[in-house]
């Protein structure tokens, strides 16, 4: 399995929001990434500069390679009033690049 790492931005004052959401995660959401081979799915929060980080483990796709399945584009509308969006309702998501590795 690869890993991914990207960040997203979340509105200020939106944390309790976002994690309210997560925790109440669609089921449909979590059975879509767990098929498509997504797994060990983290997102960590930086409350100075409203950062998120995300890492997870894949198969062919990323989370963020869903953006056609119609659950997702529905997560992204419910989702784009507490974070930064691309026109489409997608998060802004910058993948980053892995400088270190320990298993």
């Amino acid at each position: 399995m690869a890993r991914f790492a990207f960040k997203m931005f979340l509105k200020p004052g939106c944390e309790a929001e976002y994690e309210r959401r997560h925790r109440e995660i669609w089921p449909e959401i979590v059975e879509l990434l767990k098929e498509t081979g997504v797994s060990n799915y983290s997102i960590f929060f930086d409350k100075d500069t409203n950062l998120l980080f995300a890492v997870q483990e894949q198969g062919e796709v990323s989370s963020q390679d869903l953006g056609a399945e119609p659950i997702i584009q529905k997560w992204w509308e419910y989702m784009a009033d507490i974070m930064e969006t691309n026109p489409d309702n997608s998060p802004v998501s910058i993948p980053l690049q892995e400088v270190f590795y320990m298993a």
